[in-house]
């Protein structure tokens, strides 16, 4: 059942959402890879300093999800899927950006952050991608939209990806940060030359039960460590950190981010009704409907290179290098950028 009151977007030093979305203005950025530059949607800046806060709940699937309903109910659905450790707010900025154009914006706390709930506690706390893409699915399903654009970020471009490959008939076109990110079980299990392994350093922690023990303890320490290593020249503030970190308090939180990067070393199983699906996802699918790839041209995090997975997107496609000290939270660092894509490419379809 879905429950709700108006969206709460505040802002510390500007006036309201609606004079900073109808201020005229562009921001530049260089694309990576582009025989030619296209049209580009024209984006004010963004309302800086907003916050986005979850406004509805809906039962999907396994889960109660707390999410943000933004824009005109009738507007082009736009779903945004966060990372890991991030939280809607990645998109605070993004999300008026959008719905001033008209769209419908759709921002969920994946399953183990804010307010989204398991409806029992026999649920597996499972965090393999296969469930999260389900969760997504199950999401528009409950809320009766056929087809949206998706785009995300770390696990939400992964997300986002998946959903693209496994049933392009409900994803109208896609926005992922990093590229493509589908993996598997076999790949995770390779070793990797001793500068990529060390990138990975959180993945073995969180292997042992030391590490999550550890994550338990210090989750926003943390979190806050990642955010410093994968942005670092994003110059966050405690206001800004804080607002996030509240989705980790979330009581599925420390399982749910555990059992994603053991599973992904194949030291934890998954569920068996997603076995199907893995192995579709382990041969490394092509994606068949439009798509942008982004990456910031100071990301921290481990991130593939772009030339390596641009011939899985078989449609009309293009990358875009955003520059200026832009980490992996792109859509908080970069909203206009990240907000421009999402327009242009819901307007290739």
């Amino acid at each position: 059942m879905s429950k709700g009151v108006p969206a709460n977007f505040t802002r510390r030093s500007l006036g309201s959402v609606a004079l900073a979305i109808t201020a005229a203005g562009v921001l530049g950025e260089k694309m990576a890879e582009a025989s030619q530059a296209p049209t580009r949607a024209e984006v004010p800046p963004a309302p800086a300093g907003a916050i986005l806060e979850a406004n509805k709940t809906i039962e999907a699937g396994d889960l109660l999800v707390s999410y943000a309903d933004v824009g005109p109910a009738s507007g082009s659905p736009v779903l945004l899927l966060h990372g890991w450790p991030y939280d809607i707010n990645s998109f605070a900025e993004v999300a008026p950006l959008l719905a001033s154009r008209g769209h419908r914006v759709i921002v969920p706390f994946l399953r183990g952050y804010g307010g989204t709930r398991f409806l029992s506690g026999a649920t597996k706390r499972n965090g393999q991608q296969a469930a999260i893409a389900v969760d997504t699915i199950k999401l528009m399903d409950a809320m009766g939209i056929k087809q949206a654009t998706i785009a995300g970020f770390d696990w939400g471009a992964r997300t986002a990806g998946i959903v693209a490959a496994l049933w392009p008939e409900r994803c109208k076109a896609l926005v992922s940060v990093s590229g493509y990110l589908i993996g598997n079980q076999t790949a995770g299990k390779a070793p990797l030359p001793p500068p990529a392994e060390l990138q990975w350093w959180y993945q073995f922690y969180f292997a042992t039960d030391r590490g999550r023990d550890g994550y338990e303890k210090y989750t926003n320490d943390f979190a806050k460590l990642i955010w410093k290593l994968a942005s670092p020249k994003w110059k966050f503030d405690e206001e800004t950190f804080s607002r996030s970190a509240t989705a980790f308090a979330n009581p599925d939180h420390v399982a749910i981010v555990v059992h994603n990067y053991r599973w992904r070393l194949g030291l934890a199983e998954g569920e068996k009704r997603f076995d199907e699906l893995e192995s579709k996802l382990a041969v490394g699918p092509e994606i068949h409907v439009p798509t942008i790839t982004m990456e910031g041209d100071a990301n921290g995090a481990p991130h593939p290179d772009a030339k390596t997975y641009a011939a899985k997107f078989k449609a009309k496609y293009e990358h875009r290098l955003i520059t200026g000290g832009i980490g992996h939270n792109l859509p908080q660092e970069a909203p206009e950028s990240f907000a421009r894509a999402v327009i242009d490419v819901d307007g290739w379809v």
